[in-house]
């Protein structure tokens, strides 16, 4: 593709050839967003999936939710967790399914994903700590934030690798976001949120996804945007194993009073984001 000519919505036609949203998903969604449809009918959408129920039913028994008593059928995971909950992990697991196989030879999978996960753990329990909106929206949020990078990845893989030489050998210490925009003129955040449109996800992670860098320019949902572009900078520490704000992208701190919440919070944080990772990590990824 010719970059000079490319945008973010050239960068997506015909994506449902490299991935798409597995039909699981489809159901559940049309399921939930239907008034006269059941938790029973949810329950038996969802256990048509074999792999899917598998790995919902390892959710539920996760240290995410950490329920006194063990959610051994769909329909008990349905009860629990809540209709909306249950979509927004049919979304998190249908796209790291479908995005796994997305070919590139400019990035370990395996990182991006870890960066991705870590800052869904972030936002989690950011958004829990805020108490202000719903943790596995915020959880799907994150997992996603970066999808844009591997279409960029797949897309324009030489323009992408030119980027990130761009970012490791820049004088001005200039981040993947910038580079991606001198060079393509857009970043990954735009084209993360042209697919996001496409998919018809919900307005909330379109947000996310095209304002986590730049939470300041989100019109609506600035909350949530602001706790995924907090997440994204302590998901990075979290690889790091560091606290220190200079280890990872800075945070505006207009995105810590939009979000409710005090920078005293990183540390505590980043240190639930590793624990918990490991055995997430298992669930969506087959680690």
């Amino acid at each position: 593709m010719n970059s000079a000519a490319a945008t973010p919505d050239d960068l997506i036609r015909d994506i449902s050839g490299l991935v798409t949203l597995p039909d699981v998903y489809l159901r559940v969604n049309r399921l939930v967003e239907d008034p006269n449809s059941s938790n029973a009918d949810i329950a038996r959408a969802v256990g048509q999936d074999a792999a899917f129920t598998a790995k919902l039913l390892k959710l539920a028994n996760s240290a995410l939710y950490n329920f006194p008593a063990s959610v051994d059928t769909v329909a008990k995971a349905v009860t629990i967790i809540g209709t909306a909950q249950v979509r927004n992990l049919a979304l998190s697991l249908s796209v790291a399914n479908s995005f796994a196989g997305l070919p590139n030879d400019l990035v370990s999978m395996r990182n991006f994903w870890k960066h991705s996960l870590l800052c869904a753990l972030a936002a989690r329990e950011l958004c829990k700590l805020a108490r202000r909106c719903d943790p596995d929206a915020l959880f799907t949020a994150g997992l996603l934030h970066d999808i844009g990078e591997l279409i960029i990845f797949n897309r324009l893989p030489e323009q992408a690798r030119d980027a990130l030489l761009m970012v490791l050998d820049s004088q001005e210490e200039i981040g993947v976001p910038e580079a991606e925009d001198r060079l393509l003129g857009f970043d990954h955040a735009r084209v993360g949120a042209a697919l996001a449109r496409q998919w018809n996800l919900p307005a909330t992670l379109q947000a996310c996804i095209a304002w986590h860098h730049a939470p300041a320019r989100a019109e609506a949902h600035g909350r949530e945007v602001a706790l995924i572009h907090i997440a994204n900078s302590l998901a990075q520490l979290a690889e790091v194993d560091s606290i220190e704000p200079a280890d990872a992208p800075a945070i505006d701190p207009a995105a810590w009073t939009a979000a409710g919440l005090d920078p005293e919070v990183v540390e505590a944080v980043v240190r639930k984001a590793q624990e918990e990772f490991g055995e997430i990590e298992k669930i969506f990824l087959g680690q």
